[in-house]
């Protein structure tokens, strides 16, 4: 079950409503949840029920993903204004610096919420915002080509594919090193998302001149990479660990770039391992 919550963000406009969704589980210290660009919340689904008995996980459609509703006009999908929407956000739900984590997308928006200071702890997986320009055009082709697939593919089609393992192989075997482990029902689900993700082609673009380039003093940052990571290569690692000195690099073994369905007790033992720092 999801809920919603709407609050206001700053714009040169004025004041701008914005309307987040997310779900809500577990007890202890509070552990912010955001996914990467095209997916949805329940990208953290396979690591939310164990997280759920040692944190109080929220995981987080980000505007114009998932069932969250697109950014007014003059909100920008930028990382300033996605910084200052989850800034709003845990005001709006009483957070007092959460802990976070995120993946690709969501990854930077973590960072970033620690160099804001916003946070109390970061794990980021594969990050997206340690690309050389090479890198980060490759990654957008990739992205673009698997958003134009699935606007193009009718549902039937979709529900056939992802029925059998060499279907949901070819659907999702960007993202994922073992996409046969996911299920049917999530294959397209998240095909669906990426499809009708509102917000996409802005946050694409936004994204094409960003570069992390600054560290994190105290704030504890947890980088984990892949190893089969075909989004974004996992060398892009040690640019983060050179960039954030103090940061913990933790490899993961067998993972592709949406790492929680590959090796979900790993996963949720360096979020736990992360948000403990």
């Amino acid at each position: 079950m999801s809920d919603t919550v709407s609050f206001t963000v700053p714009s040169p406009r004025g004041p701008l409503p914005v309307t987040v969704s997310y779900a809500r589980v577990g007890r202890g210290e509070p552990l912010l949840l955001l996914h990467g660009i095209g997916h949805h919340r329940q990208a953290w689904d396979p690591v939310v029920d164990i997280l759920a008995t040692e944190r109080d996980v929220i995981a987080v459609d980000l505007p114009g993903f998932g069932v969250s509703p697109p950014l007014p006009d003059g909100l920008a999908y930028d990382l300033p204004t996605t910084t200052a929407v989850f800034g709003a956000f845990c005001e709006a739900l009483g957070l007092d610096r959460p802990h976070v984590a995120g993946n690709s997308l969501g990854g930077l928006i973590a960072l970033e919420l620690g160099r804001e200071k916003l946070v109390r702890s970061v794990t980021a997986l594969s990050p997206a915002g340690f690309w050389s320009q090479a890198e980060r055009r490759y990654a957008f082709g990739v992205l673009v080509t698997m958003r134009r697939i699935a606007r193009r593919l009718p549902l039937p089609l979709v529900r056939r594919l992802a029925g059998t393992a060499a279907g949901r192989t070819a659907l999702t075997s960007t993202i994922y090193a073992r996409p046969a482990r996911r299920s049917p029902e999530a294959v397209v689900a998240e095909t669906l998302a990426l499809a009708g993700a509102t917000g996409f082609d802005q946050t694409l673009l936004a994204g094409i001149t960003v570069q992390f380039t600054d560290d994190l003093p105290g704030v504890p940052v947890t980088v984990g990479w892949g190893t089969r990571d075909l989004l974004l290569v996992r060398r892009q690692g040690v640019r983060a660990k050179r960039v954030i000195p103090g940061a913990r690099l933790v490899r993961l073994p067998g993972c592709g770039h949406v790492p929680m369905s590959d090796d979900p007790a790993l996963v949720a033992r360096v979020l736990l391992d992360g948000s403990s720092r």
